[in-house]
């Protein structure tokens, strides 16, 4: 059993690191929010900010890179679906990217209350 359970997560793994390659390869939205996470890091770690301050920062970037990766999935799907126009497939599609609009805002207001206090 452990060794089924082991064999689970290392395929679970290799899955997730295909879609990030892939999702790497493919999307320069990623290659922009990665860039912006590495900023956003850099400063949370020069800045004398606490340890929680650090935590809240570090972890809004990673979950702007959920929400892009989440994103694309949804423009995949739907594109596999069918390429033609429709509104609905355009609501999904804006409603992905909003979302990863306001991971990011949210990233941004957690900046700004640390800086301000």
């Amino acid at each position: 059993m452990i060794r089924r359970e082991w064999d689970r997560f290392c395929n679970r793994v290799a899955w997730s690191w295909q879609g990030w390659l892939n999702c790497w390869r493919t999307e320069p939205s990623l290659h922009m929010w990665v860039w912006a996470n590495v900023v956003s890091a850099a400063l949370a770690l020069l800045l004398e900010l606490s340890t929680m301050e650090r935590a809240l920062i570090l972890s809004l970037g990673v979950l702007v890179l959920a929400a892009e990766l989440m994103n694309t999935g949804i423009e995949r799907a739907i594109d596999y679906i069918s390429r033609d126009d429709h509104p609905l497939a355009k609501q999904a599609k804006d409603a992905a990217s909003a979302a990863v609009a306001m991971t990011a805002i949210a990233a941004g207001v957690a900046w700004v209350v640390i800086l301000i206090g």
